[in-house]
Protein backbone atom coordinates (compact mmCIF):
# COMPACT_ATOMS: atom_id res chain seq x y z
CA UNK A 1 0.00 0.00 0.00
CA UNK A 2 0.77 3.41 -0.52
CA UNK A 3 1.50 5.57 2.35
CA UNK A 4 0.86 8.89 0.42
CA UNK A 5 -2.34 8.35 -1.93
CA UNK A 6 -3.96 5.48 0.16
CA UNK A 7 -3.73 2.88 -3.27
CA UNK A 8 -2.94 -0.48 -2.72
CA UNK A 9 -3.95 -3.97 -3.01
CA UNK A 10 -3.48 -7.47 -1.28
CA UNK A 11 -3.06 -9.58 -4.52
CA UNK A 12 0.27 -8.62 -5.99
CA UNK A 13 0.93 -10.76 -9.40
CA UNK A 14 4.77 -11.79 -9.73
CA UNK A 15 4.41 -13.45 -12.81
CA UNK A 16 1.50 -14.75 -12.72
CA UNK A 17 2.03 -15.87 -8.72
CA UNK A 18 -0.42 -13.98 -6.46
CA UNK A 19 1.84 -12.66 -3.78
CA UNK A 20 0.14 -11.31 -0.39
CA UNK A 21 1.57 -7.95 0.73
CA UNK A 22 1.81 -9.60 4.04
CA UNK A 23 3.58 -12.58 3.11
CA UNK A 24 7.16 -12.96 5.21
CA UNK A 25 10.24 -11.62 4.45
CA UNK A 26 11.61 -13.90 1.24
CA UNK A 27 14.96 -14.54 2.95
CA UNK A 28 13.30 -16.41 5.51
CA UNK A 29 13.44 -14.68 9.23
CA UNK A 30 10.42 -13.44 10.66
CA UNK A 31 9.25 -9.98 10.26
CA UNK A 32 6.33 -8.35 12.12
CA UNK A 33 3.48 -7.62 10.43
CA UNK A 34 2.77 -3.58 9.44
CA UNK A 35 -1.27 -3.31 9.18
CA UNK A 36 -2.19 -0.49 6.81
CA UNK A 37 -5.64 1.20 6.95
CA UNK A 38 -6.69 3.95 4.99
CA UNK A 39 -5.62 7.77 6.83
CA UNK A 40 -8.79 10.03 6.37
CA UNK A 41 -10.17 8.15 9.69
CA UNK A 42 -7.13 8.74 11.86
CA UNK A 43 -5.20 11.58 13.11
CA UNK A 44 -1.90 13.34 11.64
CA UNK A 45 0.54 11.71 14.32
CA UNK A 46 -1.42 8.67 13.60
CA UNK A 47 -0.81 9.07 10.14
CA UNK A 48 2.94 9.72 10.16
CA UNK A 49 3.57 6.68 12.37
CA UNK A 50 2.01 4.43 10.16
CA UNK A 51 3.92 6.19 6.96
CA UNK A 52 7.26 5.69 8.87
CA UNK A 53 6.40 1.84 9.84
CA UNK A 54 6.01 1.45 5.99
CA UNK A 55 8.66 2.99 5.16
CA UNK A 56 11.09 1.41 7.62
CA UNK A 57 9.59 -1.54 6.59
CA UNK A 58 10.25 -1.42 2.71
CA UNK A 59 13.84 -0.42 3.67
CA UNK A 60 14.61 -3.32 5.64
CA UNK A 61 13.50 -5.49 2.09
CA UNK A 62 15.31 -2.99 -0.04
CA UNK A 63 18.55 -3.57 2.08
CA UNK A 64 18.73 -7.49 2.05
CA UNK A 65 17.94 -6.85 -2.07
CA UNK A 66 20.80 -4.32 -1.99
CA UNK A 67 23.20 -6.95 -0.29
CA UNK A 68 22.28 -9.70 -2.44
CA UNK A 69 22.61 -8.01 -5.45
CA UNK A 70 26.83 -6.50 -4.33
CA UNK A 71 27.17 -9.99 -3.50
CA UNK A 72 27.26 -11.76 -6.76
CA UNK A 73 28.37 -7.96 -8.64
CA UNK A 74 25.02 -7.10 -9.83
CA UNK A 75 23.90 -3.54 -11.22
CA UNK A 76 20.03 -2.57 -10.41
CA UNK A 77 18.80 0.75 -12.33
CA UNK A 78 15.39 1.33 -11.62
CA UNK A 79 14.04 2.77 -14.23
CA UNK A 80 10.94 5.65 -12.97
CA UNK A 81 9.01 8.06 -15.42
CA UNK A 82 5.43 8.85 -16.24
CA UNK A 83 3.16 7.29 -18.73
CA UNK A 84 4.02 7.58 -22.08
CA UNK A 85 7.68 8.59 -21.74
CA UNK A 86 9.29 6.34 -24.15
CA UNK A 87 10.60 4.57 -21.19
CA UNK A 88 9.97 0.44 -22.34
CA UNK A 89 11.28 1.92 -26.11
CA UNK A 90 14.70 2.81 -24.60
CA UNK A 91 14.90 -0.02 -22.19
CA UNK A 92 14.45 -2.23 -25.37
CA UNK A 93 16.92 -0.82 -27.34
CA UNK A 94 19.22 -0.34 -24.39
CA UNK A 95 19.05 -4.35 -24.27
CA UNK A 96 19.76 -4.35 -27.72
CA UNK A 97 22.65 -2.57 -27.49
CA UNK A 98 24.52 -3.87 -24.16
CA UNK A 99 23.08 -7.49 -24.50
CA UNK A 100 26.19 -8.99 -26.55
CA UNK A 101 28.32 -7.93 -24.13
CA UNK A 102 26.56 -7.85 -20.76
CA UNK A 103 23.89 -10.07 -19.02
CA UNK A 104 20.79 -8.67 -18.86
CA UNK A 105 17.29 -9.28 -16.84
CA UNK A 106 14.20 -7.06 -16.39
CA UNK A 107 11.56 -6.67 -13.91
CA UNK A 108 8.78 -5.56 -15.60
CA UNK A 109 6.12 -3.09 -12.88
CA UNK A 110 2.83 -2.64 -14.49
CA UNK A 111 -1.10 -2.68 -12.94
CA UNK A 112 -2.21 -4.95 -15.49
CA UNK A 113 -1.01 -6.58 -18.84
CA UNK A 114 2.38 -8.24 -19.27
CA UNK A 115 2.59 -6.37 -22.73
CA UNK A 116 5.68 -4.52 -21.87
CA UNK A 117 7.27 -7.89 -20.82
CA UNK A 118 6.83 -9.62 -23.59
CA UNK A 119 8.26 -6.76 -25.61
CA UNK A 120 11.62 -7.61 -23.49
CA UNK A 121 11.38 -11.13 -24.03
CA UNK A 122 11.38 -10.44 -27.65
CA UNK A 123 14.96 -9.37 -27.33
CA UNK A 124 15.80 -12.57 -26.27
CA UNK A 125 16.42 -11.39 -22.42
CA UNK A 126 14.51 -12.31 -19.19
CA UNK A 127 12.21 -9.90 -17.96
CA UNK A 128 9.19 -11.47 -15.04
CA UNK A 129 5.95 -9.11 -14.87
CA UNK A 130 4.90 -7.73 -11.80
CA UNK A 131 1.20 -7.03 -11.93
CA UNK A 132 0.30 -4.63 -8.84
CA UNK A 133 -3.47 -4.53 -9.16
CA UNK A 134 -4.28 -0.88 -7.28
CA UNK A 135 -0.99 -0.09 -6.71
CA UNK A 136 0.97 2.43 -7.96
CA UNK A 137 4.31 1.83 -7.57
CA UNK A 138 6.90 -1.49 -6.85
CA UNK A 139 7.90 -2.00 -3.32
CA UNK A 140 11.33 -3.88 -1.84
CA UNK A 141 9.54 -7.00 -1.07
CA UNK A 142 8.07 -7.49 -4.41
CA UNK A 143 11.18 -6.62 -6.05
CA UNK A 144 12.87 -9.13 -3.79
CA UNK A 145 10.74 -11.96 -4.44
CA UNK A 146 10.49 -11.63 -8.14
CA UNK A 147 14.70 -11.63 -8.20
CA UNK A 148 14.41 -14.94 -6.41
CA UNK A 149 12.40 -16.15 -9.41
CA UNK A 150 15.09 -14.34 -11.93
CA UNK A 151 18.16 -16.30 -13.20
CA UNK A 152 20.52 -14.22 -12.58
CA UNK A 153 24.44 -14.18 -13.71
CA UNK A 154 27.56 -13.21 -11.84
CA UNK A 155 28.46 -9.19 -12.77
CA UNK A 156 25.21 -9.01 -14.60
CA UNK A 157 22.50 -6.08 -15.04
CA UNK A 158 18.85 -5.88 -14.01
CA UNK A 159 16.76 -3.16 -14.84
CA UNK A 160 13.63 -2.82 -13.35
CA UNK A 161 10.69 -0.69 -15.71
CA UNK A 162 8.65 0.76 -12.54
CA UNK A 163 4.78 1.91 -12.58
CA UNK A 164 4.74 4.76 -14.68
CA UNK A 165 3.82 7.34 -12.18
CA UNK A 166 6.23 10.41 -11.04
CA UNK A 167 4.87 10.60 -7.50
CA UNK A 168 4.91 7.26 -5.36
CA UNK A 169 7.95 5.46 -6.26
CA UNK A 170 9.80 8.28 -5.64
CA UNK A 171 9.57 7.53 -1.48
CA UNK A 172 10.15 3.34 -2.15
CA UNK A 173 14.10 2.30 -2.53
CA UNK A 174 14.00 -1.34 -3.98
CA UNK A 175 17.70 -1.78 -3.11
CA UNK A 176 18.70 -0.04 -6.87
CA UNK A 177 21.73 1.07 -7.66
CA UNK A 178 20.37 4.26 -9.17
CA UNK A 179 17.03 5.73 -9.98
CA UNK A 180 17.00 6.72 -13.16
CA UNK A 181 14.28 9.03 -14.06
CA UNK A 182 12.90 9.37 -18.16
CA UNK A 183 11.27 13.08 -18.97
CA UNK A 184 9.91 13.21 -22.46
CA UNK A 185 9.75 16.57 -24.21
CA UNK A 186 6.51 15.76 -24.59
CA UNK A 187 5.49 16.31 -21.41
CA UNK A 188 6.65 19.89 -20.16
CA UNK A 189 9.46 21.82 -18.77
CA UNK A 190 7.93 21.83 -15.49
CA UNK A 191 7.37 18.49 -14.60
CA UNK A 192 10.77 18.42 -12.21
CA UNK A 193 8.96 21.27 -10.45
CA UNK A 194 5.86 20.03 -9.85
CA UNK A 195 7.23 16.47 -8.82
CA UNK A 196 10.53 17.49 -7.09
CA UNK A 197 10.70 14.35 -4.91
CA UNK A 198 11.08 11.88 -8.06
CA UNK A 199 14.21 14.24 -9.64
CA UNK A 200 15.65 14.95 -6.07
CA UNK A 201 15.28 11.33 -5.63
CA UNK A 202 16.88 10.12 -9.02
CA UNK A 203 20.74 10.32 -10.49
CA UNK A 204 20.31 10.32 -13.97
CA UNK A 205 17.83 12.08 -16.20
CA UNK A 206 17.46 10.82 -19.51
CA UNK A 207 15.63 13.51 -21.61
CA UNK A 208 13.66 11.64 -24.09
CA UNK A 209 11.98 11.70 -27.56
CA UNK A 210 14.30 14.63 -28.44
CA UNK A 211 13.93 14.05 -31.97
CA UNK A 212 10.29 15.37 -31.77
CA UNK A 213 11.80 18.70 -30.51
CA UNK A 214 11.37 20.48 -34.44
CA UNK A 215 7.59 20.05 -33.63
CA UNK A 216 7.18 21.37 -30.13
CA UNK A 217 7.91 24.67 -27.91
CA UNK A 218 9.65 22.66 -26.00
CA UNK A 219 12.57 24.64 -23.73
CA UNK A 220 15.78 22.22 -23.13
CA UNK A 221 17.91 24.63 -20.99
CA UNK A 222 14.69 25.35 -18.84
CA UNK A 223 13.85 22.37 -18.24
CA UNK A 224 17.59 21.48 -17.72
CA UNK A 225 17.53 24.42 -15.47
CA UNK A 226 14.42 23.81 -13.26
CA UNK A 227 15.72 20.02 -12.70
CA UNK A 228 18.83 21.56 -11.55
CA UNK A 229 17.31 23.91 -9.39
CA UNK A 230 15.98 20.71 -7.68
CA UNK A 231 18.76 18.35 -7.67
CA UNK A 232 22.07 20.45 -8.55
CA UNK A 233 23.84 16.75 -8.95
CA UNK A 234 21.44 15.51 -11.37
CA UNK A 235 23.43 14.05 -14.15
CA UNK A 236 20.80 14.60 -17.59
CA UNK A 237 21.50 12.73 -21.22
CA UNK A 238 19.36 14.07 -24.08
CA UNK A 239 17.95 10.96 -26.43
CA UNK A 240 16.11 9.93 -28.63
CA UNK A 241 15.28 5.83 -28.30
CA UNK A 242 13.74 5.64 -31.34
CA UNK A 243 16.69 7.49 -33.93
CA UNK A 244 19.72 6.61 -31.52
CA UNK A 245 20.64 9.98 -30.74
CA UNK A 246 22.48 10.60 -27.01
CA UNK A 247 21.96 6.77 -26.72
CA UNK A 248 25.93 5.80 -26.22
CA UNK A 249 26.06 8.27 -23.72
CA UNK A 250 23.89 6.17 -21.46
CA UNK A 251 24.99 3.36 -22.31
CA UNK A 252 28.49 4.81 -21.20
CA UNK A 253 26.52 5.51 -18.19
CA UNK A 254 25.67 1.74 -17.45
CA UNK A 255 29.20 0.85 -18.38
CA UNK A 256 30.65 2.71 -16.16
CA UNK A 257 28.01 1.64 -13.29
CA UNK A 258 28.03 -1.48 -13.62
CA UNK A 259 32.00 -1.52 -13.60
CA UNK A 260 31.63 0.33 -10.11
CA UNK A 261 29.20 -2.78 -8.98
CA UNK A 262 32.13 -5.70 -10.33
CA UNK A 263 34.49 -3.58 -8.45
CA UNK A 264 32.43 -3.48 -5.44
CA UNK A 265 31.43 -6.84 -5.32
CA UNK A 266 35.48 -7.92 -5.60
CA UNK A 267 36.11 -5.70 -2.50
CA UNK A 268 33.36 -7.60 -0.53
CA UNK A 269 35.28 -11.06 -1.63
CA UNK A 270 38.24 -9.63 -0.73
CA UNK A 271 37.09 -8.47 2.55
CA UNK A 272 36.20 -12.07 3.52
CA UNK A 273 38.74 -13.44 2.45
CA UNK A 274 41.22 -11.79 4.48
CA UNK A 275 38.62 -12.60 7.39
CA UNK A 276 38.80 -16.38 6.98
Amino acid sequence: MCTTCGCGSDQVHVDGTILHQHDHDYSGSRRAHVHEHGVSDVGESRRVRIERAVLAKNDRYAQTNRQLLAEHGILMLNLVSSPGSGKTTLLVETIRALQSDLSIAVIEGDQQTDQDAMRVRATGVQALQINTGKGCHLDAHMVGHAIQRLDLQENSALFIENVGNLVCPAGFDLGEAHKVVILSVTEGEDKPLKYPDMFRAADLMLLNKCDLLPYLSFDVCRVIEYAHRVNPSLQIIQVSATLGTGMPAWFDWIKRSHHCAVKAKRAIVSTQHASD
